[in-house]
């Protein structure tokens, strides 16, 4: 988990959610400021979460 300060919101995304099902790399929602940056070391990258995601039952 990664705690901060959101400190923009993408406008486009707010007016065009389905942005996020078209292109979710493409697409930001928000930028957040981290209360500890080294709580983003902790975070999966895409291929850590696919691999994830194909290894559970579904």
């Amino acid at each position: 988990m990664v705690a901060g300060e959101v400190i923009a919101a993408n406008a486009d995304v707010e007016s065009s959610p389905e942005a996020i099902n078209k292109d979710a790399y493409s697409a930001w929602m928000f930028k957040l400021k981290p209360a500890d940056a080294a709580d983003v070391a902790s975070l999966m990258d895409a291929a850590a979460y696919q691999k994830l995601v194909e290894s559970e039952a579904h």
